[in-house]
């Protein structure tokens, strides 16, 4: 079987506080549905939403082709430096990482996409620490992607501790069945 020969959908949150990264990354091959959303997405940026391809240094495109697609428009100088540069770089060496960790075969990165959808918190206040908290999400996430986790059973498990993320947990009463 071919490596990604269906999309693959992973997810990662690392960190805390206004410097943790929060990742969404889709893979497919070229030729496929990843590539007409890829194409798509680079063509039809909107307004503080504008995806751009991932560069390891510039005119060093990482592989496989990432799409760095911002979750949240970066409106002040550090949220724009965070997002376009520490972010960025984050993601490029996360999925450099995941390269050299074996979780994207080598061989076969010229034939794959990825796109890549990122948070970076306005709050956002250390640039190196949003570039390490990036650089761990993004190489977990394509992780998940790639080892199809969390699995069904791993969320029903979860599901039993209740619904909880960084920014908001219900009270318990309203978690119980």
């Amino acid at each position: 079987m071919t490596f990604a020969s269906t999309t693959l959908i992973g997810e990662a949150f690392v960190g805390e506080g206004a410097n943790a990264a929060h990742t969404n990354v889709v893979l497919g091959r070229r030729g496929g549905p990843v590539e007409a959303a890829w194409a798509t997405a680079l063509a039809t940026p909107s307004a503080g939403h504008v995806p751009f391809v991932t560069v390891l240094r510039p005119s060093v495109p990482v592989q496989p082709p990432t799409l760095f697609v911002p979750k949240a428009a970066a409106h002040t100088e550090v949220h724009r430096r965070a997002t376009w540069g520490a972010a960025q770089a984050g993601l490029a060496q996360g999925v450099t990482d995941a390269v050299e960790a074996g979780d994207l075969p080598a061989d076969e990165t010229g034939a794959l996409l990825l796109i890549a959808a990122i948070w970076v918190d306005a709050g956002v206040d250390d640039l190196d620490e949003a570039f390490a908290n990036q650089r761990a999400a993004a190489a977990r996430a394509i992780r998940a992607a790639v080892e199809g986790t969390p699995t069904a059973a791993d969320v029903l498990e979860a599901a039993r501790q209740g619904a909880a993320n960084p920014f908001y947990t219900p009270p318990p009463e309203a978690v119980a069945r």
